[in-house]
């Protein structure tokens, strides 16, 4: 039986490779983007499978006014897939407030308005599928990427309080964690208006790494993407957590290990009895 899915961030990349392929194998999907013209191609190849709407993630009418469409259209919603984001670059001084509020209204503020927006669906249909889209970088810090760490940091707690809240109403919860996408990320990184000299040696490495990405061959491709979003659809008891990509394994499997390790060696130390 097909589901019934609403996309974030579909005008490109990992949104729009996921609602092709979703559409090509018989689901019913909203796909939505901030220019819903963007989508027009799409909806003409899967006529019937694909509808089109305007959203911007920090307009709450935006959120609600998707959710109503994927009800009126298919009389629900089975999976939501929380994607759209963006990057803005800079260290964590480099970062004005305003630059940090608006990291966090897209990539936090937004998933959690149009979850709180489907939620009362999933309590009248007691089921439902919240894919929440992190990064490697919702457990790796990587210098000069502080706020979109920070803001991946917070989604991940996030989904897994509504994890801890909801499952009893029959809501799953995932979290993805993608590696390297060949995708429009690195072209849309937002620097800081104010860049320090003295960050340069630990950040500017990592700002050409973003930049040449989508050139090295081993990056990963969106069709990758939605193939295991697609396959993770189809599960009856998914994962909490999903990474996506051999590079995410490599980084988290290192990341887990430190972690462990120095918990370990505070404890041994005895400096959780300090207090």
């Amino acid at each position: 039986m097909a589901k019934r899915w609403l996309i974030t961030g579909c005008s490109s990349g990992l949104g729009r490779a996921l609602a092709a392929r979703l559409a090509a194998e018989g689901e019913q999907v909203v796909a939505t983007a901030r220019r819903p013209e963007t989508l027009d191609g799409l909806v003409a190849q899967h006529p019937g499978n694909v509808l089109a709407a305007a959203l911007d993630v920090r307009d709450p009418a935006q959120c609600t006014a998707a959710v109503g469409r994927a009800v009126d259209a298919f009389g629900g919603v089975d999976v939501l897939v929380n994607n759209a984001a963006y990057g803005q670059f800079g260290t964590f001084e480099e970062v004005s407030d305003a630059e940090l509020a608006a990291q966090f209204d897209t990539n936090v503020f937004g998933p959690w308005r149009l979850t709180r927006a489907v939620l009362p669906v999933w309590r009248t249909q007691r089921s439902g599928h919240a894919i929440f889209v992190s990064s490697v970088a919702g457990m790796v810090p990587f210098p000069g990427l502080a706020a979109y760490t920070a803001s991946k940091f917070a989604v991940e707690g996030a989904a897994e309080s509504l994890a801890a809240e909801a499952g009893h109403l029959g809501v799953k919860v995932t979290i993805l964690q993608p590696g390297g996408f060949a995708t429009g990320y690195s072209a849309n990184l937002v620097m800081p208006e104010h860049r320090i000299a003295d960050y340069t040696p630990v950040s500017d490495g990592l700002l050409g790494a973003l930049r040449s990405m989508n050139t090295r061959v081993e990056v990963n491709s969106p069709e990758l993407f939605a193939d295991v979003v697609w396959r993770l659809g189809q599960l009856e008891s998914p994962p909490l957590r999903l990474p996506v990509g051999a590079d995410s394994e490599t980084f988290l499997e290192a990341a887990y290990d430190a972690r462990r390790s120095e918990y370990d060696q505070v404890v041994k130390a005895g400096h959780h009895t300090l207090a």
